[in-house]
Formats: structure tokens, C-alpha cells, sequence
């Protein structure tokens, strides 16, 4: 069966392939503008960016934007999608016209993926992209002789000055027009060994992928000699091709014969010697501006250095420089629960709407800011060409555990969020190294638990000095950050030799020369992440929020209502302006808190006293701890409910006084700075934050890896805390 046909209204499909850093992204919006949709691979959560391109004579087509692959030999699931897309392989739909941009300051490198896809028999058109950089490296191409030898066309395009698209939509209708190119004979010779390889191989290629055309099963059956493992991630290979792969290459290696460097090589020396020779060198040249910055930022001293300078202006952004949009959208969302209240009578709808909707919509945006952020440093490190040089510097480390480079970037981020840093694991090509990364991701603290961290720190330890210089209060804060990036890199390495288990693959990079950005498609990349973030991850987060509202605020007591109404009229009869003000605030407090005594949430944080009594914790931590699920700063004001602490009455300082005096019925202290410690790597390692959850789902399209991370994560929590509140009792220092 042949991948899905397009119906004959439907415009043909056109498919944009290329490396990555040639400035596919930049070409893709110059031919499509704004008419942009995105979705995802089916079955998958790559993501597909599809959109129309207006030819001459008014035609349209749709234009497809193929994930960057170095070549069609897959190492990936993702790098599947690219040559299952580029080829048409079910379930999608095979494009009439592949346009294949190569950075024309690296053509020898990327004439390899434009030689793959040629073989496949599908029209090619190559777009010569960043022609404006050649003449300042001191190089040329003769486009003539490249298309002369290649056998299709060639357009010269510059994707940052906008130059050369009218040329190549041009070339798009024409070849369009001409219809299916004629079948082309192999342009590069296979020995006779490969031949035998190709010959056995090929009858086991499902028909779905080849549609029984010649090119395309020759096409395919290299591509299986190289891709197909008995380890890879790919899937839906049939068990037929794994096992005849398998026997060639030990038949193979049995003469001292290694497939995969031999296809490669031929293909190479091809390119050495017709295509490479249409690149000519105009004057001698020197040392490029890219080689003399890379001196400095590639040191394994100076540039290490540089980079924390980098990633303390990103981590600074995200947790101050957002600070006043979320500030804003908070006052926002909050005079919108204000005047929903002056609108509405006292009830079920209004709480349901300022509490639940409105609240749980504002938990959902409140994160923007951040999301916005991070992705546009990550497009500004992605366009100028750092990205490939902080994976390249930081992969020495990352690889003893278990992960490359690329890892780094949204470690480091979790500091800020958690939920920004999930979605920064799309920079990562393989999906066990995106998988791994978010299940370690969370462990680092986050800008959400420092409120934890300075209400229990401010409560139980004193502001006093070790040895006379460090102060104590501020030491414990720093050990805490360091505490959990020591978790963090731990549990990579025993997740990476267990769980999400997988072949060592070495970091295989190019290092693009530096580029101005191209400020249109970084600020349209980071919007399209900002609204998949609103749309996907924010409907989960605001379900889980009004669940969760739900849970802390029934059943109702009419009782309780009708006792603290009483309460409020008496006020209102004695009291006026600010008494009466302050009056009214600490009733609703007081009510509030009775309510939430009562609620079902206090119930199952009684119910679960027996599990986390071993920890130190009573069953109103319990109710903190249930209420933090929300977002783990919420834990703060959740506890300030319980104990019936108003924010008129001075908010958290007054909070640290109920808690200091907080005692069990024999009149021992509740909280204990061995209490308070192990709180924090309670706080430190739980996985408190269902934002976090919904984030991981989407990225993961499946319930079970949030599971899973929930799981573990809590485990692992309450194991640290254990340890430490028991070994500290059996010390004597309960």
C-alpha cells in the first residue's frame, strides 16, 4: 500500500529538508510569511510546521517543514520522521517536490543529505542559502556546474536578507510543472559486496514504504544497511528487515567489510570529485571571525567561565526580569476575581468563579513570561550559533552521565521553572535524551520552593554565624540549591543505566559560523511555544486547579457560613473605615480557615498523617503539602489558612510566630529546625507541582512517564527525609 495520496483539490505538497543550522527555519518564513499551521507527527510529539506558499499565477502549495537531519540514515526517531516525511513512508503523505537548503559555506557537508534524498527518485530543487557569506570567506560557487552535476536545479538564496525567492518560487512552479522527474540512474558507484547487500535487503521492504518504485526500494535498502539496530529507538521496522540487515552485515564483517563506512565513503569520494568542484576558492583565507571568537569561547576555562556569565543573565531573566510581568498579570487576574465578587451574590458561582476559574486560568498564564524568555534566548543561542558551542563545551561532563551537551541548557534553566525547562528538551534530537532530561529536570530548585525555603529557614533557624563569618540562614539556602543539583546529576546517571537505558551515541554537531539572529523567526518561534504551552499544557493545569479548589473548599457547612455572616453583620452595626476594614479581612480569614479545616482536603491530609508522621510532619503539613500540588509556593499561603493567619495581620512574619509556637497536646514543639530540614528536601525532591505533570505529558503524549515521575520523585522525597528527620532523632537532636 503506498502512503496517502493528496485528493485532487488538495494543493500538491512540497517538502523544505535540510541540516540543521543552514537556516531552514528563516527560509521556511520567508516563502510562508505568517500563513503558518502547527501540529504534530502522528503518533508522535515532533512537531509538524506546515504552510502555504504562494507561486506565480496566483498557485498555491503546501509547504512542509522537515525536522533538520544530517542525513536520511536515521539515528532517531526524529531523524525517522525527516526521511519517513522526505520519502512519503505511511501514514504520511509523500511530497511532489523536495527543496533541499544547504549552507553554502558548508556544501562538501551538506551535499550528503541533497545526494540522499536525489536517490530517492523524488524532484529536488537545491536552494543555495547564505550565498551573501561566501564572497567574505573568500569562496564561490558556480550554481551551473553544481546543477550540472547534480542534476537539478539550483537557486542562490539568502534567508537573513530576503534575496533569491522570487528565483526560487519560480523553480518551485516549474518543476512542479514538469511533472515526475525521469527515473535517474545512481550518480555514485556501488561496489559489487554492496549491490549483494542492497539486492538482499530490498524484498523485505514493505510496499507501504516504496510503493514498489525502483529508486525508492534502492533508496530504502541503503538506508535500512545503515540505520536498522537491534538497540535504536526506531519503530515499526518490520522484524524481516532487522533480521536481513543483521545477517548482512555479519556476512559483512565476516570478509572485514563494514557497510556502513563503505556507502558512506563512496558517496563522499563522489562529491570530492564532480559536485565539490563548483566550489572554488577566489583568494586565500584567513582565519574567520567565528575560528578567533571560538578561541576564547570553546577554552575549557575561559569559556566555561563565559558561559555561567551567559547563563546567570538567561537564570536573572527568569526569575527577576519576568517578575513584574507576572506581578502584572497576578493584579490582573486578581482585580478580575474583585470584580467578579462585587458582581456576583455570595455562593457557589461566585467562589467557583473567582477561585476556581479565574484562578486557575491566572496559574495557567502566570507562567508565560518565562516560557517567552527562555525561548528567546534559546532562538538568539540557536540563530547566532552558541547553542552548537555550549553543547560542544559542556559535553565532556554531561556525557559521563549518561546525556550530551545539549542536556545542559534546560538543566540549568529548572532553576527558574520547571515547566519552561521541559519544553527548552525539544533542543535535544534523541527522544531518550529528551525523556531522561525531564525526568531529572524537576529535581532542580525551582523559583517556587524559595518561599518554602526562606518561611521555614526564617522560622526555625536563627540568624547566628558559623565560625563568626558565614551566616548560618544564608549558608543553609545555598546548600539547598547545591543539594538538589547534586540529586539532580545522580539521578541522571542511575535513570541513564536503568530505566531510560540506551545506546551511547556520541554528540555529532556542526559549529556554524556566527550569526546576526534573525529577529522574525525568533520572536515567531518563541510565540508558537507560548501558545502550544496555552493550548496544550494550560488546559491539563487549569483542570487540575479547579479539581484541586474543588477539593479544598467542600463540603460546605451552612452552620459555619451562617455563624461567621452573624459575625460580619455584628461588625458592620459597630464598627467603621479601617477597624471595621480590618475586622471584616480577619473574619473572612477565620472563616476560610474553618472551611478549609473542614474540607476534604483537611480530611485525606488526616488520612495521611500515619505516612508522613515518620517524616516529622502533623497532619496540617499534610494539608500544606496537598495544597502545594497547585504550585509548591502555594504551600505558604496554605499553611497561613490553617493557622489562620490574614495577611492584614501581618502575613508571613506572624506565620513564622504560629508556626514557632505550634505544640503537640504534650506540649512539645511541632516544628524543630530537624522538622524544618527535613521539609525542605521533602520540598526539594517531591514533585509538587501538577504544572510540571501537565508539562511532561504533553511533551510525552502519555500519562505514564508523568506517572511515573510523580512517582519516584515522592518516593525519593520521602526516603531523603526519613533519613534525616530519624537519623537526626536517633543523634539527639529531635
Amino acid at each position: 500500500m503506498r502512503a496517502p495520496t493528496r485528493s485532487p483539490d488538495e494543493p500538491p505538497l512540497v517538502a523544505l529538508a535540510g541540516n540543521p543550522n543552514t537556516g531552514k527555519t528563516s527560509v521556511f518564513n520567508q516563502l510562508t510569511g505568517g500563513d503558518q499551521r502547527i501540529g504534530n507527527y502522528p503518533g508522535i510529539t515532533v512537531e509538524r510546521f506546515e504552510g502555504a506558499l504562494e507561486l506565480p499565477g496566483n498557485r498555491s502549495v503546501r509547504l512542509l517543514d522537515v525536522p533538520g537531519t544530517y542525513s536520511l540514515s536515521a539515528r532517531s526517531a526524529e531523524e525517522q520522521i525527516a526521511s519517513s516525511a522526505i520519502i512519503g513512508v505511511q501514514p504520511l503523505e509523500r511530497p511532489q517536490l523536495v527543496v533541499v537548503v544547504v549552507d553554502a559555506t558548508q556544501l562538501v557537508r551538506n551535499l550528503y543529505l541533497a545526494l540522499q534524498v536525489i536517490e530517492t527518485g523524488v524532484p529536488v530543487i537545491l536552494a543555495l542559502n547564505m550565498m551573501d557569506m561566501l564572497d567574505s570567506r573568500g569562496l564561490a560557487i558556480n550554481s551551473e556546474l553544481l546543477a550540472e552535476q547534480l542534476g537539478v536545479p539550483v537557486v542562490e538564496i539568502s534567508g537573513l536578507r530576503g534575496t533569491g525567492f522570487d528565483s526560487l518560487r519560480t523553480s518551485i512552479a516549474t518543476t512542479l510543472d514538469s511533472g515526475a522527474a525521469p527515473p535517474k540512474p545512481m550518480l555514485w558507484e556501488m561496489s559489487a559486496e554492496l549491490r549483494a547487500d542492497v539486492l538482499a535487503v530490498a524484498p523485505e521492504m514493505p510496499t507501504a514504504w516504496s510503493g514498489g518504485d525502483p529508486h525508492q526500494i534502492q533508496a530504502l535498502a541503503l538506508w535500512s544497511l545503515l540505520s536498522v539496530n537491534d538497540d535504536d529507538e526506531l519503530v515499526d521496522i518490520p522484524a524481516g528487515l532487522r533480521v536481513a540487515v543483521q545477517s548482512r552485515r555479519q556476512l559483512a564483517a565476516s570478509s572485514n567489510r563494514e557497510i556502513e563506512a563503505e556507502i558512506i565513503r563512496a558517496r563522499y569520494d563522489w562529491i570530492d570529485e564532480h559536485p565539490a568542484q563548483a566550489l572554488s576558492e577566489v583568494r586565500p583565507l584567513k582565519r574567520s571571525v567565528s575560528e578567533r571568537v571560538d578561541a576564547a569561547l570553546l577554552h575549557p576555562l575561559l569559556g566555561f567561565a563565559l558561559f555561567l556569565l551567559f547563563m546567570g543573565i538567561v537564570f536573572q531573566a527568569l526569575f527577576s526580569w519576568s517578575d513584574p510581568a507576572i506581578s502584572l498579570i497576578e493584579t490582573g487576574f486578581g482585580s478580575l476575581a474583585e470584580f467578579v465578587e462585587g458582581a456576583l451574590p455570595v455562593g457557589f458561582v461566585r467562589d467557583f468563579i473567582t477561585e476556581g476559574l479565574i484562578a486557575g486560568v491566572g496559574s495557567v498564564v502566570v507562567f508565560l513570561p518565562q516560557i517567552l524568555l527562555l525561548f528567546f534566548f534559546i532562538g538568539l543561542m540557536e540563530d547566532t550559533g552558541y547553542m552548537a558551542r555550549v553543547a560542544f563545551l559542556m559535553d565532556r561532563m554531561m556525557k559521563a552521565l549518561g546525556l550530551h551537551g545539549r542536556a545542559f541548557v534546560p538543566m540549568l534553566s529548572g532553576f527558574a521553572c520547571a515547566v519552561p525547562a521541559i519544553l527548552a528538551t525539544r533542543t535535544m534530537e534523541r527522544r531518550r535524551d529528551r525523556m531522561l532530561t525531564m525526568m531529572v529536570v524537576p529535581l532542580m530548585s525551582c523559583s517556587a520552593r524559595l518561599p518554602i525555603y526562606a518561611l521555614v529557614i526564617g522560622a526555625l533557624f536563627p540568624p547566628t554565624t558559623v565560625l563568626g563569618v558565614l551566616p548560618v540562614q544564608g549558608l543553609l539556602m545555598v546548600c539547598m540549591y547545591v543539594f538538589s543539583t547534586a540529586i539532580a546529576l545522580v539521578a541522571t546517571a542511575v535513570l541513564g543505566r536503568t530505566i531510560l537505558r540506551g545506546p551511547s551515541v556520541p554528540l555529532i554537531l556542526e559549529l556554524p559560523p556566527y550569526r546576526f539572529p534573525h529577529w522574525r523567526s525568533v520572536i515567531k518561534m518563541m510565540m508558537q511555544r507560548g501558545g502550544v504551552f496555552l493550548r496544550e499544557a494550560g488546559g491539563v493545569i487549569l483542570v487540575c486547579t479547579i479539581g484541586l479548589w474543588l477539593l479544598l473548599s467542600f463540603p460546605k457547612h451552612p452552620q459555619l457560613e451562617t455563624n461567621y455572616e452573624a459575625q460580619r453583620t455584628n461588625a458592620t452595626r459597630t464598627l467603621n473605615d479601617a477597624p471595621l476594614d480590618l475586622r471584616l479581612a480577619n473574619i473572612d480569614q477565620a472563616e476560610s480557615s474553618d472551611i478549609f479545616r473542614h474540607s476534604y482536603g483537611a480530611r485525606l491530609g488526616k488520612r495521611i498523617e500515619p505516612v508522613i508522621k515518620p517524616l516529622g510532619f502533623d497532619w496540617k503539613i499534610g494539608v500544606g503539602l496537598i495544597g502545594a500540588f497547585a504550585a509548591r509556593e502555594v504551600f505558604v499561603s496554605t499553611l497561613g489558612i490553617v493557622y489562620g493567619v490574614a495577611e492584614t495581620d501581618g502575613g508571613p512574619s506572624t506565620l513564622r510566630e504560629k508556626i514557632r509556637a505550634e505544640t503537640y497536646a504534650d506540649g512539645r514543639p511541632v516544628y524543630t529546625p530537624l522538622v524544618g530540614l527535613s521539609l525542605m528536601v521533602f520540598f526539594a525532591l517531591a514533585c509538587q507541582c501538577m504544572s510540571t505533570l501537565a508539562a511532561v505529558y504533553r511533551e510525552t503524549a502519555s500519562w505514564r512517564w508523568p506517572a511515573f515521575l510523580f512517582v519516584y520523585m515522592t518516593l525519593l522525597a520521602w526516603l531523603m527525609s526519613f533519613l534525616i528527620f530519624q537519623g537526626g532523632c536517633a543523634l539527639g537532636f529531635g
